[in-house]
């Protein structure tokens, strides 16, 4: 590994009691996360998460707590970095208008970017329904922790 690669991430639970997830589809691979992604240069953790909400979900968020961060080694699926991932309970202040879907992976359109959001029951939620290893350590730690 060469560098360092910091992601952030917001768990969204609806009144419902379905955590909000993104199916997506990049570098030829489809995956399951939650919305959020990488941190630019000279932005902050939390700053860097209501960015990738407003530019994934259109969504003002705010930060309810800190849930979890990496502490064991993961190599990035996509390049030679480390990732380092931070994960936050989050909050929307503004409504939820996206297009949710029932089914993974049930794109619109075609294109080698693709991304489609689903509520999933917490009842349901699965540590299969996810492929990278800190988003199952994620998963595990809702299931038993909420």
């Amino acid at each position: 590994m060469e560098y360092f690669n910091v992601r952030v991430y917001g768990l969204l639970l609806n009144d419902n009691d379905e955590l909000l997830i993104s199916d997506e589809q990049e570098y030829g691979m489809r995956f399951t996360k939650f919305p959020g992604g990488g941190l630019e240069l000279g932005e902050g953790l939390i700053d860097g998460l209501k960015r990738e909400f407003m530019e994934e979900c259109n969504v003002e968020i705010e930060v309810v707590s800190h849930f979890y961060t990496t502490d064991f080694v993961v190599k990035s699926a996509f390049n030679n970095s480390q990732i380092i991932s931070v994960y936050y309970l989050v909050r929307n202040i503004t409504p939820v208008n996206l297009t949710i879907k029932t089914i993974p992976f049930d794109f619109d359109g075609e294109g080698e970017i693709l991304q489609a959001f689903r509520w999933v029951p917490m009842t349901t939620l699965s540590i299969a329904d996810f492929e990278f290893p800190t988003d199952k350590r994620v998963v595990e730690l809702l299931l038993n922790e909420l």
